[in-house]
């Protein structure tokens, strides 16, 4: 059984975790649509700055958004100012760490399931005078929901196991900053907390698991023959 302030880290991780797996959803779907779709000079650098966050130590990607959303950066100073807003420290600047992090995963997945779409399909809707929009609501979006879908729940996993980048960017707060992997961390560097780092631990596990699972499954919708196709 978890205590009450476990319960509460849970809660927050979750809580940080849908923020950012739906805050991070409209510019990953953006990014691939992008990518799947478009044929430009930047194309290869585009996927390679998507990417960036996979293979950049996580501090790094933290300690960039700390420069970029402190009270003194480019853009904290705008929120500071203009909207009374500040990242730093609170909840919200954890779910943006987490949606940065995830969003990789989430471009990728969503992309696969638009290359996975025949062309031919949006062709015959155009050619019975469909236009852009009726023709990405009617077809391409339906055809791309495995994908999507996949790529939520693939982004609340990352969430939940995000530490380098939150840890940098907002610090370990109590009950404001701490989730999952971040308690776990601080349980670790006291003594006698073995138990409750078992219990967060397993949490955890469970959670991952279950959306991993969820999001192979998906995945492997999506890739079946015909998928992209509604058969």
């Amino acid at each position: 059984m978890l205590t009450a302030p476990e319960w509460a880290i849970v809660g927050l991780s979750l809580k940080v975790g849908a923020v950012a797996m739906f805050a991070a959803l409209p510019v990953a779907f953006a990014l691939a649509y992008v990518l799947a779709r478009g044929r430009f000079a930047g194309m290869i650098l585009l996927d390679a700055v998507v990417h960036l966050p996979l293979v950049l130590p996580p501090v790094v990607i933290g300690w960039l958004l700390l420069i970029a959303f402190a009270p003194a950066g480019p853009v904290g100073a705008i929120l500071q100012r203009w909207l009374g807003i500040t990242l730093l420290f609170r909840w919200t600047g954890a779910a943006l760490a987490a949606a940065v992090m995830a969003l990789p995963l989430m471009v990728r997945a969503i992309r696969l399931s638009l290359e996975a779409i025949d062309p031919r399909l949006e062709a015959a809707a155009r050619t019975l005078g469909a236009g852009p929009i009726d023709r990405f609501v009617t077809v391409t979006l339906p055809l791309a929901r495995p994908g999507v879908l996949a790529a939520l729940v693939l982004g609340f996993a990352r969430s939940l196991g995000e530490f380098g980048a939150t840890i940098t960017f907002v610090s370990n707060v109590p009950g404001e900053t701490a989730t999952l992997p971040l308690a776990i961390y601080a349980a670790l560097q006291e003594p006698g907390q073995e138990s409750t780092v078992w219990r967060l631990a397993l949490v955890s596990v469970l959670l991952s698991l279950g959306a991993l699972v969820v999001s192979e499954w998906l995945m492997r919708r999506t890739s079946k023959p015909g998928s992209a196709h509604g058969v």
